[in-house]
C-alpha cells in the first residue's frame, strides 16, 4: 500500500505500519527521484491496534460435520439469500434435521463464502478467512463487515503523526441522540482525534450455536487472546479488543467477559438486538413451528413444532433463548373462551414450564423428540439441557462489561411476541357422544381426553379429523375437517421490537449499571439490523467511546 510522503522541514519522513494478514506489521513509502541526494530520514514508529471482532447470533455461524467435514449449515449467498441453505433443509424432516444439526456432531465451519477484492487493511481472500470472516454467514454479515472494515481502516491523508483514517466523514455526523436511554454525551473532538490514531483491524468469531453458550464463550476467549498475540508481533501494540454482537452473540460475549483475565482484555463491547431477558417466539416456535410467521424463513429453521422441537431439545444454546427467570411471569398464558386465564404466573420457567412432561402447553411433547428416522433423544437428556440453560441465565443475569453500549428494536411496526398466548375456542362437535371436557381437564390433559397436537396452530382437545365425500354437479369431491370439543389458537405477536426480540427484552440492560448507553431504535427487522443505517452510526458512536477508554499499549524497547 504505497503512501506519498509529505517532507518535513527537518528532511523526517514517517512511514506509517498497517496490520497485515498475519498481524504483522507492514511499512511502505515512496522513492525520492535519484537526482535528489540530500539525505532523508525515515522514521518508523509503533502501531496502536485494536481489533474489532464480531460475534454472530444464533444461526449465524457456519457449520459442518465433525466426522466428515462437509458442510451442513452454510450461509453462503446466492441472489443475496441462503439458496443452498434452502435447498438442503427445506425437504428435510424433523427426523432427518435431527440428525444432522446435533451439537455433538457438527462444528464451527470456517470456508463459508468471503470477499476476494482487497477491502481497508486487508489484501485478499486468505485475509479474510484469516480473520474469520469464513465462520460467519455471508448472507447476514458479510455487507456489514465490509463496511466496517472499510469504514475503520480505509486510509486517507498521512498527517504527522501517523495514518488519518477514514474516519473524519464517517464520524463527522455522530450528534445522536438516537433515542438514547440515558443523558447522550456527543462525542468530544479529543475522542475522535484518539479514534482517527488506531488500527481496528476487523474479525469473526464463529461459535457452535447449537452448543452452551458458556462453551461459544470459551471459544471466543481463545480468538480474542490469539488476536492480541498476533497483533504484539513487529512494532504492532495491542493489548485489548472491542467486541461488537449481534443476537445471542451478545449472551456469548457477556459470558466471555466474567471468565477470568478478559475483562481487562476487552476495552468495551457494543450489543446489537440482544434477548437480554429472552424470546417466548423460541417457545412458540416448538409448539407451532415457524410456518404462520414466515413461511419463507420456515423452510430452513422449522415449519412445524415437530421440526423446530427435534433440534431444539438436543441444543442447550437454543434453549438459553427462552425466556429467563428475569422475564414477565405472566409470558405464557392460556384463556378459556370467555377470556379468562386457566395458568397462573409462572416465575420459575424452568421447572414449571420448560421441564414439564405432562402438560399440552409446556414446551416439549415428549412423543417429538423421537422422530422417525432421528436420533432418539432421552428426557433425561433434555432436562440436563434445560438445567443447562438455567445455569447459564443464572451466570450472566444482570452481568455487563463495564464498559457496554448497544441497541434494540422498538419498533410497534415490527410484531414480536411479548407473550405467547393459547386462546381456546369451542369446536365442532364431534358427536360421538361424548361429554365437553371439563377445562380443568383440557389444562391437566388426563388421558380419556387428550390433546391432539400436529405442532400447528390450532391445536384440538378430543375429537378426529372428518373426511366426507361431498357431491356435486361437477362430481365428487373431498373435504376434511376437524372435530373437537375445543381449539387451542396460538395467537400472533402482540408488540413491537425487531420481529423476534420484543422491546422488554431489548430495553432490559438499559437499567444495568455498567452499561454507559442503549439506544431504542426504529426500522429494521431483527436478522438484518446492522444493515440499517442509524445501527451503524450507534455502532460507531459506541466505537468512538470506547476507544476513549482503552489502554495505551506499551511494549519493552520501544
Amino acid at each position: 500500500m504505497p503512501e506519498e510522503l509529505e517532507k518535513t522541514a527537518n528532511s523526517d519522513r514517517t512511514a506509517t505500519g498497517f496490520p497485515a494478514a498475519d498481524g504483522s506489521m507492514r511499512f511502505a513509502w515512496t522513492l525520492t527521484p535519484s537526482p535528489l541526494t540530500d539525505l532523508v530520514k525515515l522514521v518508523i514508529q509503533p502501531v496502536n491496534v485494536l481489533p474489532v471482532i464480531f460475534v454472530p447470533g444464533i444461526m449465524g455461524s457456519n457449520l459442518k460435520s465433525r466426522k466428515r467435514g462437509t458442510p451442513v449449515w452454510r450461509l453462503d449467498a446466492t441472489l443475496g439469500q441462503p439458496l443452498g441453505l434452502l435447498r438442503k433443509l427445506s425437504t428435510k424432516d424433523a427426523g432427518e434435521r435431527q440428525s444432522l444439526l446435533h451439537p455433538d456432531e457438527t462444528l464451527v465451519d470456517d470456508d463459508g463464502a468471503v470477499p476476494t477484492s482487497a477491502a481497508g487493511s486487508i489484501a485478499g481472500k486468505s485475509c479474510y478467512k484469516a480473520r474469520g470472516w469464513g465462520e460467519v454467514g455471508e448472507t447476514s454479515y458479510g455487507a456489514f463487515l465490509l463496511w466496517l472494515e472499510r469504514t475503520l481502516n480505509d486510509p486517507g491523508k498521512r498527517h504527522d503523526r501517523g495514518w488519518m483514517h477514514a474516519l473524519r466523514p464517517a464520524f463527522s455526523d455522530l450528534s445522536g441522540p438516537w433515542g438514547a436511554h440515558r443523558p447522550f454525551a456527543p462525542c468530544l473532538p479529543a475522542e475522535v482525534e484518539k479514534a482517527r490514531n488506531w488500527f481496528y483491524p476487523v474479525y469473526a468469531c464463529g461459535y457452535n450455536w447449537l452448543g452452551d453458550n458458556a462453551l461459544s464463550a470459551q471459544r471466543l476467549k481463545a480468538r480474542i487472546e490469539h488476536v492480541i498475540e498476533i497483533h504484539r508481533q513487529g512494532l504492532g501494540r495491542c493489548e485489548q479488543v472491542m467486541l461488537v454482537t449481534h443476537s445471542m452473540g451478545g449472551l456469548v460475549a457477556r459470558a466471555c467477559a466474567q471468565m477470568d483475565g478478559m475483562a481487562e482484555k476487552i476495552v468495551g463491547i457494543m450489543h446489537g438486538v440482544m434477548p437480554a431477558t429472552g424470546a417466548p417466539v423460541a417457545y412458540r416456535r416448538c409448539k407451532v413451528g415457524m410456518r404462520d410467521e414466515d413461511y419463507g424463513a420456515s423452510l430452513v429453521i422449522g415449519r412445524t413444532g415437530q421440526e423446530v422441537t427435534s433440534v431444539f431439545a438436543q441444543a442447550p444454546g437454543a434453549l438459553e433463548l427462552l425466556p429467563t427467570q428475569k422475564y414477565n411471569s405472566s409470558w405464557l398464558q392460556v384463556k378459556d373462551p370467555s377470556g379468562n386465564d386457566l395458568l397462573p404466573p409462572q416465575p420459575d420457567p424452568y421447572e414449571r414450564i420448560y421441564a414439564v412432561k405432562d402438560r399440552w402447553w409446556a414446551l416439549f411433547k415428549e412423543e417429538w423428540l423421537s422422530p422417525r428416522e432421528g436420533v432418539p433423544i432421552r428426557w433425561k437428556i433434555v432436562k440436563a439441557n434445560i438445567d443447562t440453560a438455567k445455569q447459564f441465565h443464572t451466570s450472566i443475569c444482570d452481568r455487563y462489561h463495564s464498559q457496554t453500549y448497544g441497541f434494540y428494536g422498538a419498533d410497534s411496526k415490527q410484531k414480536s411476541f411479548e407473550h405467547v398466548v393459547w386462546r381456546m375456542k369451542v369446536g365442532i362437535a364431534p358427536g360421538d357422544g361424548t361429554a365437553k371436557a371439563a377445562l380443568a381437564d383440557v389444562m391437566c390433559m388426563p388421558p380419556r381426553q387428550q390433546v391432539r397436537m400436529d405442532g400447528v396452530s390450532p391445536e384440538f382437545v378430543g375429537g378426529q379429523r372428518v373426511t366426507q365425500i361431498v357431491p356435486s354437479a361437477m362430481g365428487a369431491s373431498v373435504m376434511q375437517y376437524e372435530t373437537s370439543h375445543y381449539e387451542l389458537h396460538a395467537s400472533g405477536q402482540d408488540g413491537g421490537g425487531d420481529g423476534t426480540v420484543p422491546i422488554s427484552s431489548g430495553r432490559a440492560p438499559a437499567a444495568a449499571a455498567n452499561v454507559r448507553q442503549w439506544f431504542a431504535l426504529k426500522g429494521f427487522a431483527h436478522e438484518p439490523a446492522y444493515k440499517d443505517d442509524t445501527a451503524r452510526a450507534v455502532t460507531l458512536y459506541a466505537i468512538v467511546k470506547l476507544t476513549a477508554q482503552a489502554k495505551e499499549p506499551h511494549r519493552a524497547g520501544l
